[in-house]
């Protein structure tokens, strides 16, 4: 039965039950032994009564020796119901009269004709029946002392011995018992039924719904509620349990609203953050820094910070990284480090981490955490390429208000002049031509502005097609000054077929514009510059090679770094340069690699996709 699994049900059943059994071997016995005794006391006083009757009626038998009448009485007695013999003896044991013939003349045990004193006790016959046999002393009397000599000399004449059929004593006691322990069995299994059906009713079945509703709220199920009917005290109980369940959902909804609200914090900041034990496990992330580790399963609360950002199964060797947590357990100081995490695909980051203590009670024990902000430095050449666009754009709007206007109206002005002149057919035909180069000159001027206006142009959100070929020849020519002053030789090799991208005219213009810069800063002493471009296997390809002072070897793995400048003119850079670069040409789908040799100059490639026949605007 299911409900005999219960635990309480098992223990109360089986409990009653082993102490009913107990309790009723017990009384059994006690009652069949006292009901025995009783019997044996009550046929004892009845065959005492028996005796003196039969005492009286042998004693007047013998003193008038009638020998036939006290056989008679003897044989007849022995025919009674319930009396399985009677025996007459004399006081050394020898049956003289008995009512079964075979009896007369046996010699009794010592112990049957011992005493003065009337008994009785349980025995079993010559045929092996149990029998209660009344042992009944015949006194001697002043008459009978003619035949049995003096009192003093023989107080006893002989011994009656009346044995009685103990099998319906027994039987009578064992129905009578029987017949009582069913009674008392019947009001032990009502009072047991009622007992279990009470028990089960305003018991169990309360403590069940309160252990269900308890591993209901132990796997998550806080709507859970213990079903409460009455008043007694497990329904208050319930109904408490009840108020606390209440009171634990209302203070988890609480903490998973904190939770969510401090998790949605940290989300909502650009950088990377995340909170480390001193046993490098990430307690806290933010979506920033899981974006900048590309999604990698590592990258999660309870990976190891190790394992996201360096890609290492074991913390970071001390003589490679610089650990922010063992620095920060070792002096208990804020820092800010430079790292290069690994993101998912052997993809590498340049960050900068800033880390700071942070000491939190967790479990009843003060513990030491760590919280990193990690930013990406490829956002902030990013953000640093803006606003040197920014400012380009100023600069620009400056110049075509300063110079672009006032050329325009002298250019309007030196039209006017011409025509005038023109009209004049007296004046010198060198005025003329002067008045002409003049005006050369000045659309040189205005064409000179118009390459500032586009290489500070804002970024279009839509590609468009690139002419590479325009945008070398409009930078190389505003850098012709420099290269002049700089003793720069420059040599072209362009292909005479366009060859076009698909980017953003302004940021191709300003990844030129970077990498020859580059390229005059390692010659401060002059040297020759190369610009070559060619379409090789659907890649537009631009290299730009000098003949500068290159880079050492143990700096090539160093030079696309933010912040990271080594200037042969000994001017101190921004570092941002190359780093820009490289994120421009990566953002449209291409490369910028680098080969050198220090003391022989180096050599830029940029690869770009060359944009197909249908490419037009996106």
């Amino acid at each position: 039965m299911a409900w005999f699994g219960n635990s309480l049900n098992r223990k109360f059943t089986l409990a009653t039950f082993a102490g009913f059994l107990a309790s009723s071997m017990v009384f059994m016995l006690l009652f069949l032994t006292f009901y025995q005794e009783e019997l044996k006391q009550e046929r004892a006083q009845a065959v005492r009564e028996v005796n003196n009757l039969l005492q009286s009626s042998l004693e007047n038998a013998m003193l008038k020796r009638d020998l036939d009448g006290l056989i008679y009485i003897v044989r007849h007695l022995g025919s009674q119901p319930n009396i399985s013999s009677v025996m007459i003896a004399n006081p050394q044991g020898v049956v003289r009269f008995a009512s079964r013939k075979e009896d007369e003349g046996r010699t009794l045990p010592g112990k049957m004709v011992e005493g003065e004193e009337a008994h009785t006790l349980f025995t079993r016959d010559r045929q092996g029946r149990e029998v209660l046999r009344s042992i009944n002393p015949v006194h001697n009397k002043v008459v009978c002392q003619q035949c049995h000599g003096p009192l003093e000399q023989h107080p006893v004449n002989g011994i009656l011995l009346v044995d009685y059929d103990a099998t319906s004593i027994r039987r009578q006691a064992r129905n009578t018992t029987l017949m009582l322990l069913g009674a008392g069995s019947l009001i032990v299994i009502i009072n047991l039924v009622g007992g279990w059906w009470f028990i089960r009713r305003f018991i169990l079945k309360p403590v069940a719904s309160l252990s269900e509703t308890s591993r209901a709220l132990a796997k998550g199920d806080l709507a859970a509620r213990v079903q409460t009917r009455g008043g007694d005290e497990l329904a208050r109980l319930g109904q408490t349990f009840n108020q606390m369940a209440e009171s634990l959902q209302e203070y988890t909804r609480k903490l998973d609203e904190g939770k969510a609200f401090l998790q949605a914090m940290i989300d909502a900041i650009p950088d990377g953050i995340r909170i480390i034990d001193a046993d490098y496990n990430m307690l806290l992330v933010n979506k920033a820094f899981e974006q900048q580790c590309g999604g990698s399963p590592d990258a999660r609360v309870g990976g190891k910070c190790h394992s996201s950002s360096h890609g290492l199964e074991s913390p970071c060797p001390s003589e490679l990284y610089t650990c922010p947590v063992e620095e920060i357990r070792r002096n208990g100081k804020a820092l800010k480090v430079i790292h290069h995490h690994l993101c998912e695909g052997d993809a590498q980051l340049d960050v900068e981490v800033y880390a700071a203590p942070m000491r939190v009670v967790r479990k009843g024990k003060e513990e030491l955490l760590v919280v990193e902000s990690i930013r990406d430095l490829s956002k902030e050449v990013r953000f640093t390429h803006e606003q040197r666009l920014s400012e380009l754009g100023r600069l620009a709007a400056g110049v075509a208000h300063e110079i672009y206007n006032p050329l325009s109206s002298m250019k309007l002005a030196l039209h006017s002049l011409m025509l005038n002149i023109q009209r004049e057919s007296d004046k010198p035909a060198d005025i003329t031509e002067d008045l002409a180069i003049v005006e050369e000159e000045m659309d040189q001027c205005i064409h000179i502005t118009d390459r500032l206006l586009r290489l500070s142009a804002t970024p279009m959100e839509k590609e468009e097609l690139v002419n590479m070929q325009e945008v070398l020849m409009d930078t190389l020519s505003l850098l012709r000054w420099d290269a002049e002053q700089a003793q720069i030789r420059v040599h072209r090799n362009f292909p005479e077929t366009a060859l076009r991208v698909m980017a953003s005219n302004s940021e191709m213009r300003m990844l030129m514009l970077n990498l020859i810069q580059n390229a005059f800063h390692a010659m401060p002493d002059g040297g020759d510059l190369h610009v070559d471009m060619e379409c090789l296997n659907g890649q537009v390809l631009v290299r730009i090679t000098d003949t500068g002072v290159g880079i050492a070897e143990n700096e090539l793995p160093y030079i696309f770094m933010p912040f990271f400048s080594r200037r042969a003119d000994g001017v101190h850079g921004t570092g941002l340069g190359l780093s820009i670069s490289k994120a421009i040409a990566e953002a449209y789908g291409g490369t910028l690699t680098v080969t050198s040799r220090a003391g022989q100059g180096s050599s830029f490639l940029v690869s770009l996709p060359e944009a197909g026949e249908g490419d037009a605007w996106h």
